[in-house]
Order: structure tokens, then sequence, then C-alpha cells
């Protein structure tokens, strides 16, 4: 059983927007259902203001794809849907057509836990528009928060460099699903553990904790509370020790691994979660080291993230594992990526390809057109560039990237470059074509990648632009298809 039937036990065919089934429904009626076609997701603008974004949510997107199938249960809940003169709202035979329904696809998509940037794209499908259609939206509800989650963590990550890092933010998250899918995302962004179990048992994470105060207020007094809980896990205590007073509490847990340590108990380490943690933090730390518990802990907490992280660090702070929650888990100063999903090529009757884009006054919203690849040039020092290309059309011998967003600014990358092509094959109609990793190796595939960035891109404050944008000619064919949609759209409007 998959890690979705485990946690769902039904069908998730339905976990989608009702206009996904009403476009199915026309294109079926249209007799175009089963035309080839190319849809492209992608995300606009890097989130948090960052250098990079991780791409995550590929094995349980894939997961998804291969399970899409529409039970009775979904069909008779379809069947009973009426529209406004409260008729069906679907044809009995298109309800049919539904329950043959298998998704035979071929999708490509850049490996989870690569780094990506905006406008490329991070899956692509191609196949019959109307199953290529009907799952934009699971499609997007899955990569878009994991994506969301996971560059988060990686900031996270980068702040607390070699400190351990924990997640515990279930209990603020939206919801299981998003618990679940932020405990995931979180480790392939490169948190070493979270206090979910759910998560731990679904997705073979790590799991850690520590007490809450309702532990400590449970007990006459703070000692024993400490000695209790000592007692109970000899070999895995960290003792919160804010509960009345902080560097009171510090004390207390000395003494009492002090008074335990005969019997073969060693204290972790100590947990802060309120108050000024650099001053506490430097103080517990010269009571631990004095009573010769050098190897002792100390745990951070507090509604943290990367900033604060990154500011308590330079400000001399001693904590070496970071308890992050409800900043991480719903990425709290962003909480939508805005990834989306846009068809970029139809076949026609004919069998040419008709290149669509989706035009807007808004040149970020313009869509590209075609069936692309993205292209990732390196050199012995990382990553180079990015450039997006039409995989239908020749490239030149001289490659020259442009900025989607400002022609002017271009790439020139010189002949001989090393490359390798982003989206790979995960998909084949629909068939898994290779096994995808776990997430350790996505995890660790996470940690290369952002190591191959130059540190002014990996720069949490104001970073550096990664160039990547479109190769020339693709680009110029693009500028051309825009124009040449404006001046049909102003002989019709003269008409």
């Amino acid at each position: 059983m998959t890690s979705l039937q485990q946690l769902y036990r039904s069908s998730l065919s339905l976990l989608t927007d009702l206009y996904q089934l009403t476009m199915a429904y026309g294109y079926w009626k249209e007799g175009i259902a089963e035309r080839e076609a190319v849809f492209h997701l992608y995300f606009r603008k890097p989130p948090f203001k960052g250098g990079y974004t991780v791409a995550a949510g590929l094995a349980p997107a894939v997961e998804y794809l291969q399970q899409l199938q529409f039970t009775e249960e979904d069909l008779a809940y379809l069947g009973s849907l009426r529209g406004k003169q409260n008729q069906p709202l679907f044809e009995q035979a298109f309800v049919d057509y539904l329950r043959d329904l298998r998704f035979t696809c071929d999708v490509d998509a850049i490996p989870e836990g690569s780094v990506v940037f905006p406008s490329e794209p991070l899956i692509r499908v191609r196949g019959p528009l109307l199953q290529a259609q009907l799952v934009e939206t699971p499609l997007l509800t899955i990569v878009n928060f994991q994506t969301l989650i996971a560059t988060k963590a990686a900031r996270i990550k980068e702040a607390a460099k070699d400190d351990l890092v924990s997640e515990f933010g279930m209990r603020r998250a939206q919801g299981i699903d998003g618990s679940l899918a932020a405990a995931r995302a979180a480790y392939v962004g490169g948190i070493d553990a979270t206090s979910n179990l759910l998560a731990g048992k679904l997705f073979d994470i790590p799991v850690s904790g520590t007490h809450a105060h309702s532990w400590v207020q449970a007990f006459e007094s703070e000692h024993q509370a400490f000695e209790a809980y000592g007692e109970a896990f000899p070999h895995d205590s960290v003792f919160l020790v804010d509960t009345y007073n902080t560097l009171e509490g510090v004390r207390q847990a000395i003494e009492v691994a002090k008074k335990l340590e005969p019997t073969g108990f060693k204290l972790n380490g100590i947990r802060l979660d309120s108050g000024d943690l650099t001053y506490l933090s430097i103080e517990a730390r010269k009571l631990l080291d004095e009573a010769g518990m050098t190897d002792t802990s100390i745990v951070a907490s507090n509604d943290l993230d990367e900033n604060i992280v990154g500011n308590l660090k330079q400000q001399g702070a001693k904590i070496n594992v970071w308890g992050i929650g409800t900043q991480l888990v719903t990425a709290y100063d962003q909480p939508a990526l805005g990834g989306v999903y846009k068809l970029a090529a139809l076949k026609q009757e004919n069998g040419e390809w008709n290149y669509t884009l989706k035009l807007s006054e808004q040149l970020e919203k313009t869509s590209n057109p075609g069936i692309q690849q993205v292209r990732r040039f390196y050199d012995e020092q990382g990553f180079v560039a990015d450039m997006i290309y039409n995989e239908a059309e020749p490239l030149p011998e001289k490659v020259l990237i442009v900025s989607p967003l400002d022609n002017t600014r271009r790439k020139s990358i010189p002949k001989g470059t090393p490359y390798k092509d982003m989206l790979i094959p995960v998909l084949a109609k629909g068939k898994l074509v290779q096994e995808l990793p776990d997430l350790k190796a996505i995890r660790q595939h996470r940690k290369e990648e952002i190591g191959k960035l130059h540190e002014s891109i990996r720069r949490l404050l104001n970073p550096h632009s990664y160039p990547a944008g479109l190769e020339a000619g693709f680009h110029q064919f693009k500028t051309d298809l825009v124009l040449a949609i404006r001046e049909k759209g102003e002989a019709a409007l003269k008409a």
C-alpha cells in the first residue's frame, strides 16, 4: 500500500476543481479529448525573495497520477451534479467514459531536490488533452506546497550551517495533510528530523522530541519533573528549562543529571523556548561547561525562521540544535508559491503542432509556447546558467540566453561548455520509466545542488540573480507569436 493510500484509504480522483471536469466534458463533446497536448508546470517568482528554489513533491505527484481512477462512488457523485436548469451537469455517456479513464500521458520532470528558477518547467505533461488538463489542480496543490516548504527548509538549514535542525510544527500546520506534506518537504530541504510520528512512519524520516511545559507543571517541582523524565528516558532526555525561571531551570537540569549519572544517565540537551535566546544560551552554556557537561546540547525554539537563526548565530548564541515550527510548516512570510500549469502546444488534425501561449498585460504572466526543455550549463566551480528552449526546434551553435522579463539582460555561453538537460523521463504512457529515488537520496541531491550555486545566490538577503532565461531564437519566436496574436486581436476589433 502506498503512502497516499495509507493516509486517505480512498480515491483522490475528485481532488480537483470543478472546472477541470467541465473542461474535460467540453473536450469530450468537441471530439478533441484525445488530441495530443503539452502542458508545463512552473512558477513565476522565487519564494521569500530568495535566489533559488528547491523542487519538491514529484514522487507524491507521480504516485497520484499512477493511481488516477474514478471509483463508482466518484462517478455516482459526478452523475448527481445538476446545472441551473436542474439537469444533469454531465451526460451519462461522459460519466461512463470516465469509468475507463487511466492516465496514459508522458511525464518529464526536473529531479526532486534540484535547484530551479522562474519560468522553468518543473514538470512537463504530454498526452491526450483531456487527461493532461484533468491533472492540473492536483499537480499544482502537491508541487506548489512542497516546493515552497522545501525552499524554506533549505534557507533555514543554510542559516543554521552545520547545526541540527528539527521540524515540529504539526500543531500549527494547515491541517493533517499540511503537516505531513510539510514534514516530507522539510526533510527534502535539509531539515534533519521531525516530531511528526506519522510522517516518520510514512516517509522514513528520523523523529525527535522533548517534553512540554505541562510535564513540568504536572509535578510538584521542576526538579521532580526532570528526575522522573530522566528515569523514564535515561539515554534520550532533553529537558525544557523555561517553565518558571530559565537559568534556575538549567541549574535544576544539571543537578538532576549529576544525581542520575551513576545510573548511566546522560543529559542530551536542554531546550530554551522563550526569552532572550542569545543571553540565555550563553549563560546556560557557561553553567553546563562548568559542570563538565560540554557535550550537552542547547536546543532553541520559539517562532524561529532563517533570519532569526542567522541573527542569533551572528550575536554569538551558543545554540547548536534548532527546533523550527510555525514559520516553517506554514511558510509564514510567504504562504503560497504561485506555481501555474499552462498549455503550450496542441497538435492539429494535420499532425502539426500549434504553439500556444497565454497573453497578459503583465509580462511575467505571459506564458512560454512550445515543447520546453531546460538546459543547465556548468563548469568546475558549479552552475553557470539555465536555458529554456523548444525541443521541437534545432538549436544554434552559439548559445545566447535572454531574460524573459528584460530582453536587455543576456548571457552568452562559450562553445563547449558542459551541460545537462534537466527534464528527464518519469512516466511513459503512464508507466513508470525508472524507480524514483528515496527521500534520503533526494535530500543529498538537494545538498549537492545548493553547493554548486555561487555564495552570492545562496545568501538570504538581497541575493544575486542566477542567469536563467530563454534561448535567443526561442525568445524571438515567442515575441513574434505575441505580436501576431495582438495584431489578430486588433484586426478583429476593427472588423
